[in-house]
């Protein structure tokens, strides 16, 4: 929420088996800053590929995006005329499939939120260029300039409405990941974590949620045992060995992790999901600007745009996350209160 998931560090979220080696060894080799091209492999002017080069993450679609000149005269003087659109990742140094990762060509960032970066982009008439950092440094990225916005599993909450300006694209749901032959299951009642450990992201929101149920357990007499983990990887191997009960993540993560886990010897399932918003309001997912820098509206309706015209469904789809649709692009919308943000 991670999604926030944000405050400090963008999903680490927990990858519940060794079996997705193959993609986590691409998902290693990721370096620094990535300058990734709108178009890949044979796309031309016009259209581009969604999931490419994912590594059997997504299913690789093509799509025709152009630039909307209505939506793109909204832009502030100073990106339009620089003719690029720094889209910021904060996905080092492991990644997190499907929503950010190092594709198999061992150097192309890919995964949902650069993809629609770039969708964005096309529609803004402006070159894309992702970069990417670790969680922390997005934001520094998105504070100094350096980064235009941000499309990172990013929670729009009140109190980052301080600093940043948001426009929605996507449903923020938190989910535990167990493994199958777990009994355990969240009901969407934090009193079923009295007694279990489980693994969060540090300095994300889900990390925050997770730390208050905490806090309301141990006024009840109850614990809960909060562990951080290096990567993925380390959260997956504890995981597997039973040294935590469960794990808690971005729902897209988590529900990829199980697809990918299936057929291993450590197979993991979905044990519950949670608003990462909380319980009274639905979080959302969105990307990120800084606040007056007058590039929420003009990403919205382009977001708005590409809902109009299929090419946003076709988006999810790909990355099997249709279940996690927004009807509409809101520019700072109801975020995750101030007293749990």
């Amino acid at each position: 929420m991670r999604t926030l998931s944000p405050n400090s560090r963008l999903l680490r979220v927990v990858t519940a088996s060794v079996a997705v080696a193959s993609l986590a060894t691409s998902l290693a080799a990721c370096g620094g800053d990535s300058d990734a091209a709108t178009r890949t492999r044979s796309d031309s002017a016009g259209t581009l590929t969604i999931g490419a080069l994912s590594n059997g993450a997504a299913k690789e679609t093509r799509v025709k995006v152009s630039e909307v000149k209505s939506i793109s005269a909204e832009l502030p003087k100073s990106v339009a005329e620089k003719g690029t659109l720094v889209v910021g990742v904060g996905a080092l140094p492991a990644g997190s499939a499907p929503l950010n990762y190092v594709g198999q060509d061992q150097k192309t960032l890919t995964g949902t939120e650069p993809d629609l970066g770039r969708l964005v982009a096309a529609v803004l008439g402006l070159k894309p260029v992702v970069k990417n950092s670790t969680w922390e440094n997005l934001f520094v990225g998105v504070d100094s300039g350096k980064v235009d916005v941000a499309f990172s599993n990013v929670t729009d909450t009140e109190e980052r409405k301080k600093k940043y300006e948001f426009a929605s694209y996507r449903k923020d749901n938190l989910a535990f990941e167990v493994l199958k032959k777990s009994t355990w299951n969240f009901d969407g009642d934090y009193r079923n974590l009295a007694g279990r450990t489980v693994a969060v992201g540090a300095g994300t929101n889900q990390e925050k949620i997770l730390l208050e149920w905490k806090a309301k357990l141990a006024k009840e007499g109850k614990k809960l045992t909060v562990k951080y983990y290096q990567d993925n990887n380390a959260t997956a191997l504890a995981l597997s060995s039973g040294k935590i009960d469960a794990s808690f993540g971005p729902n897209p993560a988590v529900a990829y992790h199980v697809t990918q886990n299936a057929k291993t010897p450590h197979p993991t399932r979905n044990a519950g999901q949670f608003s990462g918003a909380g319980a009274t309001l639905q979080g959302l997912i969105a990307a990120t600007a800084k606040k007056g820098s007058g590039l929420a509206k003009p990403v919205a309706d382009a977001i708005n745009h590409l809902i109009e015209n299929g090419q946003y469904a076709k988006w999810l789809a790909a990355w099997n996350l249709s279940n996690e649709a927004v009807g509409t692009s809101q520019v700072n919308p109801p975020g995750l209160p101030l007293d749990n943000s």
